[in-house]
């Protein structure tokens, strides 16, 4: 019995290396495929080493806790969707909007995912209002495909009818007051996701107020 013991211990402290070289989070079949045995997988979660996040999902419990939680759970249960609208605003810190769902591009025609946690909302995006402007990031180990701050805020407009016009609109005002800014990527995802002519006013009128602004701090005279 005594040598069972040691022998559950080793293969636990292997299977916790593992974990480690993978940023902590593993599903049931990669982390199968990897070589941990599903005994020692489920022995792990029964006492405690492992926290499971979600159904097939598991993080070590020691490991630091994930700050972007559901984002990190969408990308490994989803690999083929993209965060979008109000989840990239949030990712880029363009909105005061708090999520309640994390929003998922898929490319049209793919079959929407089943997974029990998080709550997700799934949009279907066509071409290249899809394949445009995906970045990846490092999330606590994990990558995270996610659209671009740009793109992001022109799909808000494309789709304000569903999540508020006005999201889109203080997304845009919130990048706008960026110092970095690229206003030429803006106008090319408006194209793309076909809303230039309902975006360019805002913009516009954005970018004179923060230009007349800009004019004040230093001194110069207000426009005519």
């Amino acid at each position: 019995m005594k040598h069972l013991t040691e022998q559950n211990q080793n293969s636990i402290d292997r299977a916790k290396a593992v974990f480690r070289q993978h940023g902590g989070t593993l599903q049931t079949m990669k982390s199968i495929r990897l070589g941990i045995h599903p005994r020692t997988l489920y022995a792990m979660r029964d006492t405690g080493v492992l926290t499971q996040l979600g159904r097939g999902l598991y993080r070590l419990a020691e490991a630091p806790p994930l700050a972007n939680h559901d984002l990190v759970s969408v990308a490994l249960n989803v690999p083929q969707g993209v965060l979008c609208l109000v989840s990239a605003l949030s990712f880029h810190e363009l909105t005061t909007q708090i999520p309640h769902e994390v929003y998922v591009a898929l490319q049209r025609g793919a079959a929407a995912p089943r997974i029990p946690y998080p709550p997700i909302r799934i949009f279907w995006f066509g071409g290249s209002a899809f394949s445009e402007g995906i970045e990846t990031h490092s999330v606590e180990g994990i990558l995270v495909r996610v659209y671009s701050p740009e793109k992001a805020i022109a799909d808000c407009f494309k789709y304000r009818n569903k999540i508020g016009l006005d999201v889109a609109v203080e997304a845009l005002k919130l990048y706008v007051q960026r110092k970095r800014k690229r206003i030429d990527e803006i106008i090319r995802f408006a194209r793309i996701c076909r809303v230039e002519r309902v975006m360019r006013p805002y913009l516009e009128a954005m970018l004179y107020t923060e230009t007349s602004q800009r004019r004040f701090r230093f001194g110069a005279s207000a426009p005519a």
